[in-house]
């Protein structure tokens, strides 16, 4: 059994979700989101994000984490928070020597619902459904638990094919 963080990143919120994976199976451990101040400046909100992420990692002990890909969108500068607030969900888990994988949205949503297009609900619906308790107090959350999700499905996929295992 391994201990999966998926980490949705966000300068205003970050989703967070823990899995338990063992083999295929998944049982979903805790979820949440970390929101900062909007009115404080962007220097003490990454402190922020960063100490929450540590505390998250101290309490919960994933074995390895996954944080969704950045996009870029039209407005430079909110696209230019979220890569900061992107590295520190990177090097939290880093500093304490955990593996992180990284996984582009729509790598994400293929791996959970079945297509690279899925709707913010659909994701969630099917989260729910994969991930029987799980609270999902925010969309950020759902997309953190399906960061982890996707992560645990290419982790077993890497497990098989380098246990000599091929797929058909």
């Amino acid at each position: 059994m391994v201990r999966l963080l998926g980490i949705d990143p966000g300068l205003r919120f970050t989703g967070w979700g823990l899995v338990e994976a063992d083999g295929n199976r998944l049982r979903h451990l805790a979820d949440g989101v970390i929101g900062s101040d909007a009115e404080e400046s962007v220097p003490e909100r990454l402190k922020f994000l960063h100490d929450a992420l540590a505390a998250l990692l101290a309490e919960h002990r994933p074995d390895e984490a996954a944080v969704e890909e950045t996009y870029v969108n039209r407005n430079g500068a909110a696209t230019l928070k979220l890569g900061y607030a992107r590295g520190v969900a990177l090097l939290a888990p880093t500093l304490r020597g955990i593996p992180v994988s990284e996984y582009g949205a729509k790598t994400v949503k293929l791996a959970v619902v079945g297509t690279g297009g899925a709707s913010k609900e659909q994701v969630q619906m099917m989260v729910r459904r994969l991930l029987p308790g799980a609270t999902l107090r925010r969309a950020d959350a759902a997309d953190a638990l399906a960061v982890a999700i996707c992560h645990a499905h290419h982790r077993a996929s890497r497990t098989r094919w380098n246990a000599g295992v091929v797929m058909a």
